[in-house]
């Protein structure tokens, strides 16, 4: 039986794997590498002939571990369930923490949970200890915290089933995101297939100072890049700076790397990574990173000349760093916090703020609570209350329990603050407020990752803004967006805030254990009971393979416009209940989406009938009850935001032959492969200008689609002209078998059948 832990065995096996393939790869280069070039070459499948082009070679990577969350973890499981094999081959955990919604606090929303998702959980459990899985319970912590706490290691290499995976970067461990049908192959022994990413490095110089945070850095960092910025390339920390802030900082950092794009961000390993491991009762690790620096850390000669090696450089001095402030709607929105009040008041934005949220896995380590709780000494000292509801989300029942000992959490909840479950709850949409009603415009401020229209509560009339823990407490006490809290007296209070005091990062008595989170896998056989009536859990039927036939003629069923995220083509919230059950959470498919012909939000013109204002998935399924397949034509970046795959399988279910887009979001892209949709992207960015509503869309000569070729797309309008355009994308071989199979599953099925 594999070991789920990160064993010192394990980790120094892993070690080994990578100093041999290195070696190999450095023969070949003939050049220093960069940390993350050392974390890619040292898990390659095969370094003696794997293409090392970036941004054009396709890799076979070997991680050393999955991790999945409860809410992906259900589809992901139900597809490995049905590839036919008996164990995982790489050790591989689930966590729950996407299904507790947050109402009324900690105790009373986490057995509201276990009892509402005990068929989800009942599953995820025994599936788990069947296949040699890892359990981690409702409400021992969010996904990624946990991970950091218990195995992340420094040099291992990780795939999630969240798109917040590379928050373990914080460990100088190479973390992506990815969806379910990636995480299926790296469970059944099968390599992980990414684009060769590209370098970018951030020369960070000096130490931070005053109100400034780890947090600051990345807002500065998307400010600069924006959302798309790093799609495809790894975002590497590097310099004097980089060795003064926190392990837990680092994976702040990393974490929200993911709104940039990015396939993963990494830092190398140094002194706070060591105390962070054994804090962690992980002292052996730290001996064996000490051993192995070589491996973790970039090799001396970048350092020195950094743009010779990265594609691009970005410089950032930790001195001078001002708090900063994004929003509202995308998390790119970056300004410094002494334009907020300026920009608030010039956009019509609501002032006063309606809630203020701290925690989530981005922001809800030790180092983060305890400078959130030395503002809210300040007003506590005189009397004051929060003036905004104040929510903390603790990352997990270990620092849950600590920050309870220590008194941070008391201090906090002195000025009026709720404590909420240890799981992601408002951050991912799993809050129900009884305070604001959908059509009611308000703002609100966490110290989350993500902040989309409708994000974090469903309404897409919440505006909300990302910043600090430490930010978003000053704000809930002065409770109005005009404020700055570096320079302003704070209202009710009349006086200002002193900056937070540097606070440790680590506790000083030690962290308090979670003993009863965790739930090993079972030695015997284990059944795995999913009920056919069941409207949460859904037994997976396989795709049908590709016919052979061009696409002649197919509706166009949404031609959306801006910004089309995971979020719009498949919303959470009310929707997470049926991230189990295809059938049904395909009712939510682009209810979400902007009409690019109307402007309306998850309606359409009918393609068959005519009619006006239909549910988008209503006429789906009615063009696929025609026995036709049908296109959507998407902006730029489409699918960015979460790894959900449910934004691939549900078009795919409902009929869906092939999404045509100016770009595309890294993971998205990959899960529409995955599921046998073809992902396409207009070679000139201004055909998208062309479709129009009531368009039949063509693509031809798919019999001969090889890696490189354009694919030819002829529209007819509804006034009988016509435009032919030409359509790129990045299939490899691999990737055109799996649509010409019906998906990447039906292979492994295949195979898996042929071995068994």
């Amino acid at each position: 039986m594999i070991r789920v832990e990160s064993t010192p065995e394990f980790v120094a096996e892993a070690y080994r794997k990578m100093d041999e393939r290195i070696s190999v790869v450095r023969k070949r280069l003939c050049r220093p590498l960069t940390l993350a070039e050392k974390h890619i070459f040292g898990h390659l499948d095969d370094p003696q002939t794997d293409d090392l082009t970036p941004g054009k070679s396709y890799l076979q990577l070997r991680p050393d571990r999955v991790a999945m969350q409860d809410a992906t973890a259900q589809m992901a499981l139900l597809q490995f369930m049905s590839a036919g094999l008996k164990s995982v081959a790489v050790p591989s955990t689930v966590h729950c923490d996407h299904l507790i919604q947050a109402r009324v606090g900690a105790g009373e929303d986490l057995q509201n949970a276990v009892v509402t998702n005990k068929e989800v959980y009942d599953f995820l459990r025994s599936v788990s200890q069947k296949y040699n899985i890892g359990f981690w319970k409702p409400g021992a912590g969010i996904i990624h915290q946990v991970v950091l706490e218990q195995y992340a290691f420094p040099g291992g290499m990780m795939i999630g089933t969240d798109s917040h995976t590379p928050n373990a970067g914080g460990l100088a461990m190479f973390a992506s995101g990815v969806g379910g049908a990636d995480a299926v192959d790296v469970m059944a022994g099968l390599p992980w297939e990414v684009l060769y990413p590209k370098r970018i490095g951030v020369h960070l110089k000096g130490k931070m100072n005053g109100w400034a945070s780890p947090k600051d850095i990345i807002l500065v960092v998307l400010g600069i890049l924006t959302v798309k910025g790093g799609t495809n390339a790894v975002i590497e920390y590097f310099g004097d700076g980089a060795e003064s802030i926190s392990a837990t900082g680092k994976g702040t950092i990393c974490n929200m790397g993911a709104e940039l794009g990015a396939t993963t961000s990494v830092f190398a390993y140094d002194a706070p990574m060591e105390r962070y491991l054994r804090a962690t009762d992980r002292g052996t690790l730290a001996d064996l990173a000490n051993q192995h620096k070589h491996l973790v850390t970039m090799d001396e000669e970048i350092y020195k000349a950094p743009e010779k090696y990265f594609d691009r450089v970005i410089e950032i001095d930790l001195s001078t760093l001002e708090p900063f402030v994004v929003g509202p709607h995308s998390p790119d929105a970056a300004r410094p916090i002494s334009e907020l009040k300026k920009a608030a008041k010039e956009n019509g934005w609501p002032l006063t703020l309606t809630s203020a949220l701290i925690g989530s896995c981005t922001n809800s380590s030790y180092e983060d609570i305890s400078r959130a709780a030395v503002i809210a000494d300040q007003a506590a000292a005189q009397g004051k209350q929060a003036v905004s509801p104040l929510y903390v989300t603790p990352g997990s029942e270990q620092v849950f329990r600590t920050i309870k000992r220590d008194g941070q959490m008391q201090r906090l909840e002195k000025i009026g603050a709720m404590v909420l479950a240890n799981a992601c709850g408002p951050c991912i949409g799993q809050w129900k407020r009884d305070d604001i009603g959908a059509e009611e415009a308000n703002s609100i401020i966490s110290s989350y990752n993500r902040n989309f229209p409708g994000r974090n509560d469903g309404s897409p009339n919440t505006l909300s803004f990302l910043t600090s823990p430490e930010i978003t407490v000053a704000y809930s006490i002065a409770g109005t967006l005009d404020f700055d809290p570096l320079n302003d007296v704070v209202p009710g209070l009349g006086v200002k805030f002193t900056p937070p005091t540097p606070q440790p990062d680590l506790p000083a008595k030690g962290y308090v254990r979670d003993t009863e989170g965790y739930v090993a896998p079972a030695q015997g056989n284990v059944e795995v009971m999913v009920d056919p009536k069941s409207d949460r859990l859904q037994v997976l039927e396989p795709f049908a393979a590709w016919d052979g036939k061009d696409y002649v003629d197919l509706p166009l069923l949404l031609k959306a416009k801006g910004k089309c995220t995971t979020d719009h083509i498949s919303p959470a919230g009310k929707w997470l209940k049926y991230r189990g059950h295809l059938d049904n959470i395909s009712n939510n498919m682009f209810s979400g989406a902007i009409n690019a012909y109307d402007g309306e939000r998850g309606t359409i013109t009918h393609p068959l009938t005519g009619a006006k204002k239909v549910e988008t998935s209503k006429a789906a399924r009615d063009i696929k009850a025609a026995g036709v397949k049908w296109v959507v034509v998407g902006d730029e970046n489409y699918g960015e935001g979460s790894s959900r795959e449910h934004a691939a399988m549900s078009p795919r279910l409902l009929g869906c032959g092939a999404v045509i887009t100016r770009s595309f979001a890294r993971i998205h892209q990959s899960n529409l492969k995955k599921q046998g949709i073809l992902p396409l992207t207009f070679q000139n960015s201004d055909d998208y200008e062309k479709i129009k509503e009531g368009d039949k869309i063509s693509l031809l000569d798919l019999a001969s689609l090889a890696p490189g070729k354009p694919v030819q797309m002829m529209t007819k309008h509804a006034d009988g002209s016509t435009d032919t355009m030409l359509l790129d994308h990045t299939l490899n071989t691999e990737q055109i078998a799996w649509f010409k199979a019906g998906s990447a599953l039906n292979l492994l099925r295949d195979k898996a059948k042929g071995n068994g």
